[in-house]
Order: structure tokens, then sequence, then C-alpha cells
């Protein structure tokens, strides 16, 4: 179709008619890129809204994903322009290979990233809810009011300490790796009355 569309032309152009639909396909390649790209900017942002996604987890989201069409489009575009398939198919490999053994060893770092995200969906807890985390269920541990979660650890007051404005800092996986005792919209009470909290599914956790 495109040698019969040339032929009707004039015999100058037909020696930029290569770099003309070249051009085409790279300027076809770049406006999907970024038709794609706020495509699902959107979808994440309209995710964080419908769940109640904290700003600092929608944004590395989005970031990733820009990341991911950007570098996808630039190897769309050198293969287009020429770049052996053989030459990028080992830069890409090579990538993977580093991006591998650095996976490995942020993997402490990346199963709290993890862990945050489902924190911050399931919702196992909330900010204001009083949790104690056990090594079994009948040994102590750390216990306190949540005051803060990121994509790291979450903050607790410390309800043990002798003085108040004591935190915990613990490690988001460690919620998913331990028992987890909750109390509900307030700090657990003392005497008859936590007697029958204790029988109250609602009320602890």
């Amino acid at each position: 179709m495109f040698a019969s569309f040339s032929a009707h032309l004039p015999l100058w152009t037909h020696e930029w008619l290569g770099s003309i639909a070249l051009l085409g396909q790279l300027l076809l390649i770049i406006v999907v890129a970024m038709l794609l790209q706020r495509s699902i900017r959107r979808v994440i942002l309209k995710t964080g809204e419908i769940y109640d996604l904290p700003r600092h987890l929608v944004r590395p989201a989005i970031l990733f994903t820009r990341w991911a069409i950007v570098v996808s489009a630039s190897l769309l575009v050198l293969g287009r322009l020429g770049v052996s398939g053989t030459v990028l198919w080992t830069a890409f490999t090579g990538f993977a290979a580093v991006a591998a053994v650095a996976f490995f060893a942020a993997w402490s770092v990346l199963s709290n990233l993890f862990c945050a995200i489902l924190i911050f969906t399931a919702r196992p807890l909330r900010l204001g809810d009083h949790i104690e985390i056990l090594d079994t269920a009948e040994k102590p541990g750390a216990r306190g009011e949540v005051v803060d979660i990121n994509l790291l650890y979450i903050t607790l007051e410390d309800a043990t300490a002798a003085e108040p404005g004591v935190l915990l800092q613990i490690p988001n996986s460690l919620i998913f790796q331990r028992v987890v005792r909750r109390w509900k919209g307030g700090p657990p009470r003392r005497g008859p009355a936590a007697a029958r909290d204790a029988a109250d599914p609602a009320s602890v956790e």
C-alpha cells in the first residue's frame, strides 16, 4: 500500500518518505505512551480516593508506572531507529539482573512496603486503635495507641512506659508475622469492664 501511494508522488519526494514514515511512527509511540501514562495516573488517583489511600502510597505507584512506560517507549523508539534487537535484549537482561540483585538485597525494606499496601487496603488496624503485638497468644508484647502508619513502620505511643510520649516503631511486616490484639476506638479498660470486653468480639480483635 505504501509503495503504491509513493508511486503517485514526485521522484524528489521518495527519499523523504522513509524519514517521514519513521517520524510518524516515533510520534505515534510517544503519543500513545503519554495517553497511557495519563490514563493509568487517573486510575491510580481514583483508586486512592475510593479506598482513602495516603498520598505517600499513591505517589510512588504513579512514579513507578510512569517510569515503566517511559522505559518501554524508549525501547520501542530505539528499535524503530535501527538499534539491534540483540543489543536491546542484552541491555534489558543486564538491567533485570542488577534489579534482581538489588531486590533481594533490599528485601526487608520491600516487604515492609508491600505490607504497608496491605495495611492500607485490608485495614487490619487504623489510626487511634490500641494494639498489642504478641509473640504468642499469652506472652505480652509491645502495646500502645497507633499514632502513625507509613511505608516502613507503624508508630505506637507506648502504653506501658513510665512517662507519656514514649514511641515504639514496629516494622509493617511484623503485623502479619505476629498475633495482634486490637482494641477499637480507645484503650483497654481494666476491672470487670475488661472481662466483658474480652468476651465481646466487637471491642477486641
